[in-house]
């Protein structure tokens, strides 16, 4: 959530900072919401001094209590007006909290402008991608001949967009998410947290999800207590929200957090786009690394995040690509984003499998996530950042398609060999 006196002290800039991502329309709607708020606020204190300097001067006027009907009636009419003026600033309040809540961060300075996804800037690339002797397959074609990959069966459990693992696959899928967890714990400094996959309104809200993005969330109401849970679409809904409330000592921070979980999207809206294969499901697995800053500290946690998401596609030795996100092509929460996309060589081009971003103190403000400054003084609000180490079942497909073999079989890479029991190769009978 934006900072409503920033809106009311530069209004222009704040504008101008959301032209590229939307919401620039609601500003004068919240200032004039703003405005006509203190005017009642003001109306409303005046009233409140006026009743009680009344009040003790009636108590001193009449200790006994007769005060002519004229004057009761004077005070009625008072109160009854303040009691009038206190429920439209509530109302008024709730007004304002309902636009804040659809204005989106406003990008950093060095976030390039633009709108759509071809606006945004390679930032680097490592790896050459493989030059194969065939024409190399889909990471669905391979898994299926393989007798790994059952999208016929997973459908027919559920719907299209799930995935059934067999055997060695799901193996894989299960030896990639515990190489990330434990590179990201024993050597990039992350705390591994396990969290509910269900989550309540506030925390939704919260993160920046809801409103906006309720159409995209799987829910479930509990009919005996009447309120709607929801599926957490990432590890970093319940992961940001651990210290909702809290002020931290400034020298815990930063907070390094990495989860594992599944995650589940309804994906609305996509229909057509990735149907086919597991680029694009309503459940899928992945390693989620929150960190909780200090703002002096979010920028260079921000950079340290991607590269500790790069070293997962080098250890595997997959060919990759880093892209800056332009304004309007980032997610509502973040104020500067990082894609890391890895190449897919059954498809030809480089596909998202992790997204950093620095949520500067856009989700700590909604969730009063704080910290007391070393040198004393008042809380200020926390930095929140967020990031896929990796999106585990788009690795497993990278890992299919870029280590194909020309007789259909699949090589597994050298660092994940040990958590697959040596196991060098995926072949039919494996």
């Amino acid at each position: 959530m934006l900072d409503l006196r920033l809106i009311r002290e530069d209004p222009e800039a704040v504008a101008r900072g959301l032209a590229d991502r939307g919401g620039a329309e609601l500003v004068k709607d919240v200032l004039a919401r703003d405005a006509e708020r203190r005017r009642l606020i003001h109306e409303a204190e005046e009233l409140k001094a006026s009743h009680n300097r009344a009040s003790k001067e009636l108590a001193r006027k009449y200790p006994g209590g007769a005060i002519p009907a004229d004057v009761r009636h004077d005070m009625r009419v008072r109160a009854d007006r303040i009691k009038e003026l206190d429920a439209a600033i509530g109302t008024i309040d709730a007004e304002i909290e309902r636009l804040l809540l659809q204005l989106p961060n406003l990008p950093d300075p060095s976030v390039p402008a633009g709108t759509t996804e071809d606006q945004n800037v390679e930032v680097r690339r490592r790896g050459t991608p493989r030059a194969f002797g065939f024409t190399p397959k889909s990471h669905e074609e391979l898994g299926e001949a393989l007798g790994l990959l059952d999208f016929e069966r997973a459908a027919k459990i559920a719907k299209s967009r799930f995935t059934i693992l067999w055997g060695a696959a799901a193996r894989l899928e299960r030896a990639l998410t515990q190489f990330m967890l434990d590179l990201h714990t024993r050597e990039h400094g992350y705390t591994e947290v396990w969290v509910p996959h269900l989550v309540n309104a506030a925390t939704m809200q919260n993160n920046g999800l809801l409103p906006k993005f309720e159409e995209q969330i799987f829910k479930t109401l509990e009919a005996d207590e009447g309120r709607t849970l929801y599926m957490i679409p990432t590890a970093e809904v319940p992961v940001t929200a651990l210290h909702t409330g809290e002020v931290l000592p400034e020298a815990s921070l930063p907070r390094r957090y990495v989860s594992f979980t599944p995650c589940y999207r309804r994906e609305a809206g996509t229909y057509g786009k990735d149907m086919k294969g597991m680029i694009r499901q309503h459940q899928f697995d992945k390693v989620e690394l929150v960190k909780i800053t200090t703002p002096a500290q979010s920028n260079d946690e921000l950079e340290s995040m991607v590269r500790n998401a790069e070293e997962v596609l080098q250890r595997l030795e997959l060919p990759y690509r880093v892209v800056l996100h332009c304004a309007g092509d980032m997610g509502f929460q973040a104020a500067k984003s990082y894609d890391v996309e890895v190449w897919l060589a059954g498809q030809g081009k480089y596909r998202e499998i992790s997204s950093c971003s620095n949520c500067t103190a856009f989700q700590a403000r909604r969730a009063e996530i704080r910290y007391r400054p070393a040198a004393g003084g008042r809380a200020e609000y926390c930095h929140t950042l967020n990031g896929s180490g990796l999106a585990v079942g788009r690795t497993l497909v990278a890992v299919l398609e870029n280590y194909q073999e020309a007789d259909g079989s699949v090589a597994i890479p050298h660092a994940l060999r040990p958590y697959m029991d040596g196991l060098a190769r995926l072949t039919p009978t494996t």
